[in-house]
């Protein structure tokens, strides 16, 4: 089979699409056929080989697995004999862990998959698994979100973004998005009630105050944010613009929330998991909320794929066409 591979850690440059051995399922997994997955910033983490201590994790010298990719959807052509959710021709989607997805087929525990909703595209399937759950348990788990309160999402026009915009309307909050001007009209047709353009406005310097603000993008200061926060509000960080920004947050944060009531705090890693990837199928079958994909690419083009989503500009999720 065809897949995307990296021997070694570093750029894009270090992928390469070679044909390996198709892999055999184990008694609780399933092999899949990937007809789409999604490209997130976790894989050129990973690609890059950082942060250095995450290769603690996925290989000191060079990776443990060569094929990069998590998010996945497809239809099963083979499945374990211990296997009971899932039947030969199934239609799925879910993740495959730390690795794997850029490729034709890969093996996957089936407590890993989901089925996939008949109102939906392959293409949309493969973008939820890692942004959208990262956004439900930001929002959901870490924020405590509440109906009424309101809600500031950061980075609002991106791949967890466009996800927690949506999953914040549903859950009956009040919804504020922050994005670039040529973002607004994609926030606003997902549900904002209201918009920010950041090059325009400084939202930490207005009188407005918020319950919950997620932060997906972690470029201003844990006082800067505090300072946005309404009495007990929460802040949850959800992603880093940098190693320094994310070391900081690290020392800084708990001391900010030491004094006075507000609290800022980051998710960390979002813990994939089938409980919380069936009840986003359950709102993605009810039109509840839906994956927004900016971009496509085939296999081969993985290397730019990943190019482009290390720009940090992404209007929702990338998407790799198997």
């Amino acid at each position: 089979m065809k897949a995307i591979t990296y021997p070694k850690y570093g750029p894009p440059e270090v992928l390469q699409l070679k044909e390996v051995e198709k892999p055999i399922p184990k008694e609780n997994e399933v092999l899949l056929k990937v007809i789409s997955a999604s490209a997130n910033p976790a894989d050129w983490h990973m690609i890059r080989g950082e942060p250095k201590f995450a290769r603690i994790a996925f290989g000191l010298t060079k990776p443990k697995n060569i094929i990069p990719g998590i998010d996945i959807a497809g239809k099963i052509e083979a499945i374990g004999r211990n296997v009971k959710e899932f039947q030969l021709g199934d239609e799925a989607f879910g993740d495959c862990g730390w690795g794997g997805a850029f490729a034709e087929y890969v093996c996957v525990n089936e407590n890993r998959l989901v089925s996939k909703p008949s109102n939906i595209s392959f293409e949309e399937a493969a973008t939820v698994s890692v942004a959208g759950i990262t956004a439900l348990q930001s929002i959901r788990d870490k924020g405590k979100i509440q109906s009424g309160q309101k809600v500031l999402i950061i980075g609002a026009s991106g791949g967890v973004g466009t996800f927690a915009v949506q999953l914040a309307k549903y859950f009956g909050a009040e919804v504020t998005g922050v994005c670039s001007t040529k973002n607004l009209d994609l926030v606003r047709s997902i549900g904002a009630d209201k918009i920010i353009d950041y090059t325009k406005e400084n939202f930490t310097k207005v009188p407005q105050k918020y319950d919950l603000i997620i932060d997906n993008v972690a470029n201003l200061s844990a006082v800067s944010l505090k300072r946005a926060l309404n009495p007990n509000g929460v802040c949850v960080i959800v992603g880093f613009s940098s190693l320094a920004r994310m070391f900081q947050h690290m020392l800084l944060d708990p001391l900010v929330s030491i004094t006075g009531n507000k609290k800022i705090d980051g998710l960390g890693t979002a813990k994939l998991n089938k409980k919380d990837l069936d009840f986003l199928r359950e709102l993605l079958e009810s039109g509840k909320i839906k994956p927004v994909i900016d971009r496509r690419y085939s296999l081969n083009e993985v290397p730019e794929a990943i190019r482009y989503l290390e720009e940090g500009h992404a209007r929702g999720k990338v998407v790799i066409i198997i």
